[in-house]
């Protein structure tokens, strides 16, 4: 998995062991690693470097790594972090999300020891980044103005992420992601243009998705295909009055009911309860589903969400990551299945990063799962290569589980360990 985007790493930890194996693996994978033993070392030549990832100990003789995330974040530095420590995971989880919230760019941390498929999984991640040409025109900096040629341009289109059923083994349906296809740039995540969007702009760009999934659908319904679609709804859009006619346009342009699901952060879902629930149940009144993503990471109430016509909830991936090898995490995701269960919704496991976890999610009372390990974000030319191999009408043959099925589409996926 060479990454020639990528050329320097600089690996900040004070044990040898750790960095002379770091710095193997990683020159495997195409990064050239510089070494550190002290944060400041790092901060002190950072703008002579340009690393585009820095690997980071939270723990190196008393220095206090958020702070490290914080001088990192104040030097505007580019390239993305991943956390490498010892440290309780509940510790690593809040410095990740530290992280984010000063405008870095995290992969996923890793614990110690780490495993080497994880370590690929998570350095992954920097194939999503744009690239830094020099020019100070990377992701973050973008301007309102782009963003809305990009948007008179048709520039952004439409990933489907594959979801399957565990119990029947099936393709059930699509998460609709959408992606900025930059004439320069290449395929942007939008992580860096989402944020940086007006109401209007964020309205705008939720009608060329609706109106591509519309194009799309009629693709793979016309091989006798149907599946549900999810598509992401952001709160702005969630108290606009062109939301349910948007979605109701949709489901009439395609002259028949697409299975359709809106998704709503946790957070977002019951920001205001009253608002949320009419436009929850004027949906629902139009056979449209609302799934509330992320689950897990908010504080919301049980009551409010027992009370809004919610018809699934989706297990953040930050505790389906570590199921395997968390107890804390696997008690997590086994008590909201089954409150899915009691509630009478589905109950999906996002982040699914290997096969091996599918039995477990299955035990629990998990109904469906996604992610890298099943399946990538794709575009629909290789959904419909997909559906044809795998198809989401008839189960899998007696004794073939999503394990042996998952080789048929290799190459849109990961390899397995």
């Amino acid at each position: 998995m060479p990454l020639d985007t990528a050329p320097l790493a600089v690996v900040v930890d004070k044990d040898p062991d750790v960095v002379v194996a770091l710095s193997l693996q990683l020159r495997t994978l195409g990064l050239e690693t510089h070494h550190y033993r002290q944060p400041h070392d790092l901060l002190t030549l950072l703008s002579h470097l340009r690393p585009r990832l820095v690997i980071l100990d939270l723990e190196i003789d008393g220095v206090e790594g958020i702070d490290t995330l914080r001088h990192l974040a104040e030097a505007d530095y580019r390239g993305a972090v991943m956390l490498l420590s010892g440290v309780d995971p509940k510790v690593m989880r809040i410095a990740e999300r530290m992280g984010r919230t000063l405008g870095l760019i995290m992969l996923d941390s890793l614990s110690k020891p780490y495993r080497l498929n994880d370590l690929r999984d998570s350095l992954d991640g920097l194939r999503r980044l744009p690239q830094d040409n020099g020019t100070g025109q990377s992701g973050p900096e973008w301007g309102r103005g782009e963003i809305q040629r990009a948007l008179r341009e048709q520039e952004f289109v439409v990933h489907y992420q594959p979801q399957f059923d565990l119990s029947s083994q099936t393709l059930s349906g699509v998460e609709a992601l959408v992606r900025w296809q930059h004439p320069t740039q290449g395929l942007i995540w939008p992580s860096h243009f989402l944020n940086l969007m007006t109401c209007e702009q964020s309205r705008q760009i939720t009608r060329q998705i609706v109106a591509q999934v519309a194009r799309d659908a009629r693709r793979w319904q016309a091989v006798g295909q149907q599946m549900s679609v999810s598509i992401n709804v952001s709160p702005h859009e969630l108290i606009h009055g062109e939301l349910v006619p948007l979605m109701d346009d949709l489901q009439r342009s395609l002259g028949c009911r697409l299975p359709l699901v809106l998704e709503i952060t946790e957070s977002d879902a019951m920001q205001d309860e009253l608002l949320s629930s009419e436009v929850a149940a004027r949906l629902h009144l139009l056979g449209m589903e609302l799934s509330v993503d992320d689950f897990g990471i908010g504080f919301s109430s049980l009551a409010r969400l027992q009370m809004l016509p919610i018809s699934e909830v989706k297990i953040d991936r930050g505790f389906v990551r570590y199921l395997d090898g968390n107890p804390q995490d696997a008690a997590i995701v086994e008590a909201v299945a089954l409150l899915g269960q009691r509630l009478g919704i589905r109950v999906v496991a996002e982040g699914v990063e290997t096969l091996a976890t599918l039995a477990q999610l299955a035990r629990f009372g998990c109904t469906h799962a996604q992610g890298f390990a099943l399946a990538r974000p794709m575009p629909v030319e290789e959904l419909l290569t997909l559906i044809a191999h795998f198809g989401c009408r008839e189960p899998l043959a007696p004794g073939i589980g999503l394990v042996q099925a998952n080789r048929l589409w290799a190459p849109m996926t990961p390899a397995t360990p």
